[in-house]
């Protein structure tokens, strides 16, 4: 009975739960405790306090199914044997698939209205992916090599699907770690935008009222993804896997004749695969390539990243509030990085707190879906050097 009640015992996950089998610093810790603690955390920080749930839930909850001793999830096909479960939806990333339907269903819901409005905000969008380019150096100088840098400063972009993107073509082994940096960035938006807005702005700059933006045509909108998928994509090739899905969902939208089509790209599709993405990207988290000095490396990397990005935008917002003798508001400029819409909401917040009156949000929403833009070119720019 003893023996049995060993054996039994000896299958389970619990005999492997407690052992101090992942090194770090030189200490010996039970690892999957550890990520199967922070897997809740992320769950805790998703559902009670609403940090980007819809990605962040299935993310943490992959973490969590990855690192339960024994269930063989990741578990690579060898023969005739088959596979784990995780193992094949993560071939959705590696394979580059799920990040550019995840762009085809947000260009199904995005608006370039205002940037076509106010065509100057596509250069907020690009001063805000200073941050790439800076960290990528910055990461370089940290001892990790040039694909693994640019997967690390493509967090700047604080565009999610780009981020995992890039990572799964260049650097597959850090998915877990930029993942989990990328999308937490993103969900602490409002607090890390305001203090870098106000230390970069004066109040008579956070007071500027600007004018109601221009009507913008259908024929505008349609012509608008045509032509930047034909420019952009002969331009830089690389880019066109992100650019071209993004704007083809765009058009599907203006088009205005396929109404259900949109309504699934929109609702549907765009949370299926928020699912796919989300739990087989939580399952790169495992305890061996996740507890590393180099995730530390790469968590405060990301934020230096998303902190320039956003300084960058503001201080290119300045150049041009003083161009236009004091026309445009500079803190527009902080949406230029792609967390649509929540940079532009936190702008517009900033704005009618230091002026009631002041509505910036389709202002902000011009830089704001610039961002997209600008990350997905910088992300075919990393790719035609590193891959």
């Amino acid at each position: 009975m003893n023996g049995i009640l060993l054996e039994f015992w000896k299958s389970s996950g619990f005999s492997q739960l407690f052992q101090c089998d992942t090194v770090l610093f030189g200490l010996h810790l039970p690892g999957e405790l550890i990520m199967i603690g922070i897997a809740c955390l992320f769950l805790y920080l998703a559902i009670h306090k609403g940090y980007e749930p819809y990605l962040l839930i299935p993310i943490a909850f992959g973490m969590l199914l990855v690192n339960l001793p024994k269930t063989g999830l990741m578990a690579a096909a060898v023969g005739d044997e088959n596979g784990g479960l995780l193992y094949y939806l993560y071939q959705g990333t590696n394979l580059g698939i799920y990040p550019p339907l995840i762009f085809l269903c947000i260009g199904a819901g995005t608006d370039f209205g205002p940037l076509l409005a106010n065509p100057r905000s596509l250069l907020l969008g690009a001063a805000a992916q200073l941050g790439i380019f800076l960290t990528f150096i910055g990461a370089i100088m940290l001892g990790f090599v040039g694909p693994e840098a640019a997967s690390i400063g493509i967090i700047g972009g604080a565009d999610g699907p780009t981020a995992l993107y890039l990572t799964s073509k260049l650097a597959p082994h850090l998915l877990g770690a930029i993942a989990i940096a990328a999308y937490s960035y993103m969900a602490l938006v409002p607090i890390i935008q305001p203090p870098i807005i106000r230390l970069l702005t004066t109040e008579k700059e956070r007071k500027i009222k600007m004018e109601q933006l221009r009507a913008v045509g259908k024929t505008e909108k349609i012509v608008f993804p045509i032509v930047v998928t034909l420019f952009t994509v002969l331009l830089l090739p690389s880019a066109g896997a992100l650019i071209g899905m993004l704007m083809l969902g765009n058009l599907i939208k203006e088009s205005g004749c396929v109404p259900r089509l949109v309504d699934a790209l929109q609702n549907s599709l765009m949370y299926i695969i928020s699912v796919f993405l989300g739990i087989t990207v939580g399952a790169k988290a495992s305890a061996d390539a996740f507890l590393r000095v180099d995730t530390l490396k790469i968590i405060v990397l990301g934020l230096i990243a998303f902190s320039v990005g956003t300084a960058g935008g503001v201080l290119l917002g300045k150049v041009m509030c003083k161009l236009s003798n004091g026309r445009v508001n500079p803190m527009i400029g902080a949406a230029g990085v792609s967390a649509v819409p929540m940079a532009a909401r936190v702008v517009q917040k900033e704005g009618q707190k230091y002026n009631p009156s002041n509505f910036l949000l389709m202002h902000a929403m011009g830089p704001n879906v610039a961002g997209v833009i600008g990350s997905a070119v910088a992300a075919g720019m990393l790719l035609l050097f590193f891959q």
